[in-house]
C-alpha cells in the first residue's frame, strides 16, 4: 500500500495532538483544574491514527473511557474537548460528561463511554443504520483487551458477522484490563484469534507502528465499504500511565515498562520519516510548536468560558419533543 507524503505528514501530525493534549491533561489534572477522572491515551496514538486516517467525516467511530487519542483523531475541537474536560458550559456535552462522555455528531463521534463494553453494540446499531440506508458509511469500534471478555462483544460480533455489518472492531489490546494483565485474564495470546468463532477476519499487528495499522485498517473499511462485513483487528500497544491519573500502576513491573518506553509509537514514526526523507527535524518541530499553540488556544477558550448554570441540570435530560399522532 502506497502512502503520500502529505497522508504520512498528516498522521504525524494527528499523533503529536494527541500526545501534546494528553500531556496538557496530565498536568493540568494535577493542578486541579480538571475534575472527575482523566484516563490518558499516552502511548497509543498509533492506533486512533493510524485507523482514523482511513475514515470520513461521515464514517462512524465509538470510543471508550480512555477516548481523547480517538476524538482528536477523528477530527474533533480541541478547544470543546478541554472546555468539556473543564466542566465548562460551551464543552462539547456543556460540561456535563467530562473527559469520559466526550460525542460530536457531525464529525460522526457517537460518544466515548464510561461503561466497559458499551461501545460494541452501538456500532452494531451504527452499522445496521448504513447498511438498512444502503449507503457506504463504516463504523469504527475501539475498545480495550479487557472488554472481550463482556458479554457485549461477543453477541455484537456475532450479530455484526451474520448481518455483514460495515464494522471495523478495533482492539486496543494494552496488556491490561484496569491492573490485571492480559495473561491473567484470558488464556489466548491473539485477542484476533477470536474473529474465527464468528467467521470473520481476525488480525493482529503491532499497534505502536502507526504504517502497520494504517495498512491493515484501509483493508478492513474498504472490505467493510464493500457490505463484506466486519473484520476484528487487535493492536498490540501499551499505556504508559495508570489506568487513570492517580493510579500508581504498581501493578506493571518496572522491566516491561522501561522496554514499552523504547518503543515509542511517535519517536518510532519520527525516525521513520527523518530516514525516509519525508520530514526533517525543523519541519517536525514547526508541526510540535503548531499544535502547542492550538493548546494554549484550547486551554484560554476553557479557562474563559463560563460555568453551567444551575438550572442547566434539568436540561437535556428529558425530550422536550411533543409526539404527533402519525398515519400511516
Amino acid at each position: 500500500m502506497k502512502v503520500s507524503k502529505e497522508a504520512m505528514k498528516d498522521m504525524y501530525l494527528r499523533m503529536i495532538r494527541i500526545r501534546e493534549f494528553e500531556s496538557k491533561a496530565q498536568s493540568l489534572f494535577a493542578d486541579g483544574k480538571i475534575p472527575g477522572f482523566v484516563h490518558l491515551y499516552l502511548g497509543e496514538e498509533a492506533v486512533a491514527t493510524g485507523v482514523c486516517a482511513c475514515l470520513r467525516d461521515d464514517d462512524y467511530i465509538t470510543s471508550t473511557h480512555r477516548g481523547h487519542g480517538h476524538i482528536i483523531a477523528k477530527g474533533g475541537d480541541l478547544k470543546f474537548m478541554m472546555a468539556e474536560l473543564f466542566g465548562k458550559a460551551t464543552g462539547y456535552c456543556k460540561g456535563k460528561g467530562g473527559s469520559m462522555h466526550i460525542a460530536d455528531r457531525d464529525k460522526g463521534i457517537l460518544g466515548a463511554n464510561g461503561i466497559v463494553g458499551a461501545g460494541h453494540n452501538i456500532a452494531v446499531g451504527a452499522g445496521l443504520s448504513a447498511s438498512y440506508r444502503g449507503t457506504d458509511q463504516v463504523c469504527v469500534c475501539f475498545f480495550g483487551d479487557g472488554s472481550t471478555n463482556q458479554g457485549t462483544f461477543h453477541e455484537a460480533l456475532n450479530l455484526a458477522s451474520i448481518w455483514k455489518l460495515p464494522i471495523v472492531f478495533v482492539c486496543e489490546n494494552n496488556n491490561y484490563g484496569i491492573s490485571m494483565s492480559q495473561s491473567r485474564h484470558q488464556a489466548i495470546k491473539d485477542v484476533a484469534d477470536r474473529g474465527i468463532a464468528y467467521g470473520i477476519p481476525g488480525i493482529a499487528v503491532d499497534g505502536n507502528d502507526v504504517m502497520a495499522v494504517n495498512e491493515a485498517a484501509e483493508e478492513a473499511v474498504a472490505r467493510a465499504r464493500k457490505s463484506l462485513g466486519p473484520t476484528l483487528l487487535e493492536c498490540k500497544t501499551y499505556r504508559t500511565r495508570g489506568h487513570f491519573e492517580g493510579d500508581p500502576a504498581i501493578y506493571k513491573p518496572k522491566e516491561e515498562q522501561e522496554t514499552w518506553l523504547k518503543k515509542d509509537p511517535i519517536s518510532k514514526f519520527a525516525a521513520f520519516l527523518k530516514e525516509s526523507n519525508l520530514l526533517t527535524e525543523e519541519e517536525m518541530e514547526a508541526l510540535k510548536k503548531q499544535v502547542q499553540e492550538e493548546l494554549e488556544e484550547a486551554i484560554r477558550f476553557a479557562e474563559e468560558s463560563p460555568d453551567p448554570t444551575a438550572d442547566s441540570v434539568v436540561q437535556d435530560v428529558y425530550s422536550d419533543i411533543i409526539e404527533e399522532v402519525r398515519t400511516r
